[in-house]
């Protein structure tokens, strides 16, 4: 071909790459700028696995997009001006982690004006109406996960005596995994004990427990507690008061200490939300979005949320229980604990035991 055949050919191959953009998970020829706006660093997590995680991910999506990351540190004024640097700096579309959920709806509202989506993550972002997407997790989903382990630990159990340790009643999510586990439990188990919790924690859990034991002179056949902290006061209760064998008690949180009860055998479980799907899925849609390619309608399964200005499409992550047969297929598969931070001295033979050493 010579020279000036050459240089047209050339021009069209240019405007094809400009306009058709990336194939799915093919390698990119044009990158992409997505703001990735997280709210404090109070929670370690935001750092060490949202981050790097979501970062991964759009490597592995796009060889030449960047993540302009910002973390507000707790400060909503300062993650409005980061989200207007980020902003004026080209980014096509925004990750927002909000620090103030009604405050935020200032961020939504100047992406708007720019035409950038923003996938409100992790917290919804309220009164704004332009949100394209929320991801996080199905709470929901916990508290009947939660109760249908319970029942699966219970099972051939005639009507068993449950003590059930929930939250705080002025909390939302605290009403909502109590409505969850009894509309699951109602009819199959007897709730001897039911304990609203203000402040709850392991030293409240550990009184209520203490009185439940007493009331039920210690015939206990299984505890619902709402989150790990409530399981570790209602495992120290049991075992001040003898229990023997331990029944099985419930959790929600993965935390290090209850993953190590779990197995150990004093924790029957715990509700594990998968922080690497919730970051892959927000970046996977973070790709979509930055390129206009349609969105599958198979990653939000119809579902929505309410944000109290309209119902935004929502990318709802389930909860997994993490049981002592399933602590390498979830949390240490996922890196969100290793072996090494679970198999320290204390639990080095509780690790053997279970496969995980």
């Amino acid at each position: 071909m010579n020279r000036a055949a050459f240089l047209p050919a050339l021009v069209m191959v240019g405007v094809c790459l400009a306009a058709c953009g990336p194939s799915d998970g093919a390698g990119v020829t044009l990158g992409k700028r997505i703001a990735f706006l997280l709210p404090d660093s109070q929670a370690a997590r935001y750092e060490s696995q949202d981050l790097p995680i979501f970062e991964a991910k759009m490597k592995s999506l796009c060889s030449d997009c960047t993540v302009d990351h910002h973390n507000a540190h707790g400060d909503a004024s300062a993650q409005l001006t980061q989200a207007e640097t980020a902003l004026a700096g080209g980014a096509n579309v925004l990750v927002l982690d909000p620090v103030d959920a009604s405050a935020s709806a200032t961020i939504v509202a100047r992406a708007k004006a720019r035409r950038v989506p923003v996938i409100s993550y992790d917290r919804l972002v309220l009164n704004a109406p332009a949100v394209a997407y929320f991801v996080s997790f199905d709470e929901a989903a916990i508290g009947p996960l939660q109760a249908n382990s319970l029942l699966s630990a219970l099972k051939g159990k005639a009507n068993p005596t449950v003590v059930m340790i929930n939250g705080d009643p002025q909390d939302a999510m605290a009403r909502l995994l109590k409505q969850g586990v009894q509309n699951t439990l109602e009819g199959k188990v007897n709730l001897a004990q039911v304990y609203d919790t203000p402040h709850a924690g392991l030293d409240s859990a550990q009184t209520e427990m203490a009185d439940a034991l007493t009331k039920l002179q210690n015939k206990v056949d299984g505890v619902y507690a709402a989150d790990d902290a409530a399981a570790g006061g209602a495992i120290a209760a049991l075992i001040a008061a003898g229990v023997k064998p331990l029944p099985p008690v419930t959790g929600a949180g993965a935390d290090l200490s209850a993953v190590r009860r779990i197995l150990a055998g004093e924790q029957y479980m715990t509700a594990y939300r998968s922080i690497r799907t919730e970051a892959e899925s927000a970046a996977q849609l973070a790709y979509y979005l930055a390129y206009g390619v349609a969105v599958p309608a198979s990653m939000t399964a119809g579902k929505t949320v309410d944000n109290s200005s309209a119902a935004i499409p929502a990318l709802l992550v389930s909860p997994v229980a993490v049981t002592r047969l399933t602590v390498i297929s979830t949390v240490i598969a996922d890196r969100f604990w290793t072996k090494a931070d679970l198999c320290n001295d204390q639990y080095a033979a509780a690790c053997a035991a279970a496969g995980v050493s």
